[in-house]
């Protein structure tokens, strides 16, 4: 009979429909904000918004805004530790890669002698006899094999002092924003999720214990204070939980093991972060891109002008540019070739079949290194995503929560 009592006295009470939701709408907009907050991370790829004067009135996802810094960041404390590119270079065979260059270039050395010769005296060779040309021809098809061989030799072993890894992979990242996203993406999509779907529980939870304050001190006020500390607490509960803790760490009593989410899954994720990096950051059309017209191209070019040298001061070739063009022009003529040779390059180093084949090489050694970083080493693949400008997307729970708890207030308390 007293049970009957209380339950009619409590259901009379003016706030209890008010009261009964504290829970359910707790819990619906923490799930709510989080995945705003979760969005922010990564979208929108460009800001949105207007300047004024120097002050950004608008968004831009923190990932894509600090491209750059978190790009460095994820080069500096984790992919150095996985291997140089002195090492993935020489995974992906360089005299494999010299044959097939070689190759792809013999199907248009004629074409290619023709245009270099024609952009700079194209009446002289025209008027060429036949058979010097063909002598040309046979010469530089004899000598391509061997200058390729030499050439990718030579760049290999000097990788390191032609490619600064941390400025190929920065730069990479700042030009393509959107693939820097995808990886981020594809990498963490589980942890992203179970963030997300967490952060209701954790909402409900706290929207019980809000519950339990409100019968306390049932003061209108507490409710938008309480309602904005469960927002800050929620979505700083949720981002630690992915990353925390680093070990494993066993629960006596009830004997479980507490991992954080992404720190438990370093197997699976190494073989997706393996698989993204050798196709989409090493690959060697994107090493041979910086190499050729990066920063330290100058560097390249002399390597390459070393060996096209060998060539163009054969007894042969040397005779015919100079009776053709003269000593003036056959200096210059070999800044020409260079470029050209470095353009006939390009071609078959793009080439998608060439590409997935070194990728494949590559992988297994990315693969074996990336299981072998320690927890922390390891965290710093996705952590920086979120440690930049964290403290934003915190309070934007509390926010949110605050802003809740007034319109909770207002509809449901009297």
């Amino acid at each position: 009979m007293a049970d009957v009592s209380f339950w009619q006295e409590f259901t009379s009470r003016p706030d209890f429909w008010g009261f009964i939701t504290i829970a359910p709408v707790a819990s619906f907009v923490t799930w709510i904000h989080v995945w705003m907050a979760l969005k922010m991370v990564f979208y929108p790829i460009r800001f949105i918004g207007v300047h004024v004067g120097p002050i950004p009135l608008g968004w831009q996802g923190i990932v894509p805004r600090k491209a750059g810094k978190i790009s460095g960041i994820l080069v500096d404390q984790s992919l150095s530790k996985i291997g140089s590119l002195d090492e993935f270079f020489r995974e992906m065979k360089p005299d494999e890669m010299a044959e097939f260059i070689s190759e792809s270039m013999m199907d248009n050395v004629e074409e290619l002698i023709d245009e270099v010769m024609s952009e700079r005296n194209s009446t002289l060779w025209e008027n060429l006899p036949q058979a010097i040309k063909r002598r040309i021809y046979l010469h530089v098809r004899k000598q391509v094999p061997g200058i390729m061989d030499s050439l990718v030799t030579e760049l290999t072993f000097n990788v390191e002092n032609l490619v600064d890894m941390r400025e190929m992979v920065v730069r990479q990242m700042e030009n393509d924003r959107e693939m820097m996203v995808r990886m981020f993406l594809r990498v963490g999509q589980k942890e992203i999720d179970f963030i997300w779907h967490i952060s209701a529980a954790i909402g409900a939870f706290f929207g019980i214990v809000q519950m339990g304050v409100w019968l306390v001190v049932p003061w209108h006020w507490t409710l938008v204070f309480w309602a904005a500390f469960w927002g800050l607490l929620t979505n700083w509960i949720a981002i630690w939980m992915v990353f925390n803790p680093v070990e494993p760490k066993r629960i006596p009593i009830v004997g479980w093991t507490w991992h954080g989410a992404f720190m438990r899954r370093q197997t699976e994720v190494s073989e997706v972060f393996a698989h993204i990096s050798t196709r989409e950051l090493f690959t060697i059309k994107q090493i041979m891109t910086e190499m050729m017209f990066g920063p330290k191209a100058d560097k390249t070019r002399k390597v390459v002008k070393r060996h096209v040298s060998r060539m163009l001061d054969s007894p042969i070739v040397r005779t015919a540019i100079q009776m053709t063009m003269g000593w003036e022009e056959y200096a210059r003529l070999k800044d020409t070739i260079i470029d050209k040779s470095i353009e006939a390059t390009m071609g078959p180093i793009s080439d998608p079949g060439l590409n997935e084949s070194r990728a494949v090489k590559v992988n297994q050694l990315f693969l074996e290194r990336m299981k072998l970083l320690t927890p922390m080493e390891f965290q710093n693949l996705l952590r920086p995503a979120f440690r930049e400008d964290e403290w934003i997307l915190i309070v934007l729970g509390g926010v949110t929560g605050a802003l809740a708890g007034w319109l909770q207030l207002m509809l449901g308390f009297k």
